[in-house]
């Protein structure tokens, strides 16, 4: 019996490829443009996981190619650090006015998001001479290993890895659905802020902090999504002990909450700020920019990389901001997350399965539960839920501590007639799954 070629590269795949590195679907990818992709055996889905938040622009933007091949016919590798060119330092002037904050900034390229957060946190601690470090449950920051050791979740990132970098501390993040100290928005008064003043007393003192890390709208952790007095008050407080705000912003960066950053939402302006994920159009790039005085405190040579901010990547980023502003795929983004919010609002009405809708823009959530009241996790209902839509062609993802939460991530350049399809989709999958 002849295989099909996804049978073909399954096995190979299983046989040479380490099982570390899994896989969300079995999909084998031949081709994808816009927000359709297409596997080995020409089967199409809709694309709802964007590369898991990379492709924002669509998969094999015109734009983005032609910066690509236009970066390869002049060079590939120099390494800044031998040979500095154009595409980085041009890029760094744009993210530098781009970024909250009328003060002077500087940028820095690294190659994954993880290295940005390692470099944002080296900068900080060289910055302050403090050494401390604090994270949020439910926070995700990458898999080396300062960067597990300030994520949360410990199967599958951080179980077997240890043990972990020291001087990394966690408190709760504002998950007003389950919120961890069992209050109730808005009454609570953001309970969870004055928690961290509790937490100074018993747990770390604020004088050994370097900075607080957080994510404006948590990633794997289940597009959680702060009420709007939060990062306020937690600004105010890291102001009040000295202690810098880093802003994780690798995957909600980028346009994907309707704004070129998701912290716009709330008004602050942090002091460093970590992009990467759809900075680049699905090329290696992550960017750490912040206060002058803050990045040009490590000694030179303290900070880069063979490859970090390498002329390809860095021109297919330039493209990436054209895209966004110049073509008003911003404004893009702010419809879809209007058509999703309405969308999902109806589906939770008519689908008790759904106990929150929650996100900015296209970064949207349906938190899955067995019962409503008691919000037990409907962790198996939502694995079932993503297998049914990758048989009828559409790839979404789960993410949250328990799986239970359904994410959108689509390219901003996906057709009305798409994204249309893609959700009738998901609703016919879901009254699969809540018979």
């Amino acid at each position: 019996m002849t295989s099909t070629q996804s049978e073909y590269f399954q096995k190979l795949r299983q046989e040479h490829v380490a099982q570390g590195p899994a896989n969300i679907t079995q999909a084998i990818i031949k081709k994808a443009s816009g927000a359709i992709m297409t596997d080995v055996d020409g089967k199409e889905f809709i694309d709802f996981a964007g590369g898991i938040g990379v492709n924002n622009v669509g998969h094999s933007h015109p734009k983005v190619v032609k910066a690509i091949k236009d970066q390869a016919d002049q060079f590939i590798h120099t390494c800044f650090h031998v040979g500095m060119y154009d595409s980085y330092i041009e890029l760094a002037a744009r993210l530098n006015e781009l970024t909250p904050g009328n003060f002077a900034k500087r940028s820095m390229f690294a190659n994954s998001g993880a290295e940005a957060v390692e470099n944002a946190i080296k900068i900080a601690k060289y910055a302050t001479k403090r050494p401390a470090v604090i994270a949020f449950e439910n926070g995700f920051h990458g898999r080396t290993l300062l960067t597990m050791s300030l994520t949360s979740k410990i199967k599958p990132y951080k179980y077997g890895f240890g043990p972990f970098v020291p001087e990394v501390y966690r408190i709760p993040y504002p998950y007003c659905y389950r919120c961890p100290l069992g209050c109730k928005y808005p009454d609570c008064n953001m309970a969870c802020v004055d928690y961290l003043e509790s937490y100074f007393i018993t747990h770390v003192d604020p004088e050994t902090v370097a900075a607080i890390i957080a994510e404006p709208i948590q990633g794997e952790g289940g597009f959680v999504t702060p009420p709007p007095e939060y990062f306020p008050r937690l600004a105010d407080i890291c102001k009040k002990y000295g202690i810098l705000l880093i802003l994780d912003e690798v995957q909600s960066g980028a346009g994907r909450t309707g704004k070129f950053l998701a912290i716009e939402h709330w008004g602050i302006e942090p002091d460093i700020i970590t992009m990467a994920k759809s900075l680049a159009g699905g090329m290696p790039l992550s960017a750490i920019t912040g206060r002058q005085e803050l990045m040009d405190a490590p000694h030179p040579g303290g900070l880069g990389g063979t490859y970090s901010g390498n002329p390809i990547s860095c021109k297919a980023a330039l493209a990436v901001l054209e895209i966004l502003f110049e073509d008003k795929l911003l404004e893009r983004s702010k419809e879809l997350g209007d058509t999703l919010i309405e969308r999902f609002t109806d589906l939770q009405k008519s689908h008790e399965i759904i106990g929150d809708v929650r996100g900015k823009g296209p970064m949207l959530a349906l938190e899955l539960v067995k019962d409503r009241h008691t919000k037990e996790p409907a962790t198996e209902e939502a694995k079932r839920l993503t297998q049914i839509c990758y048989d009828k062609g559409l790839v979404l993802l789960s993410c949250g501590n328990f799986g239970n939460v359904m994410r959108t991530l689509m390219p901003f350049v996906i057709t009305d007639e798409q994204l249309d399809k893609g959700l009738s989709i998901l609703e016919e999958s879901l009254e699969e799954v809540a018979r």
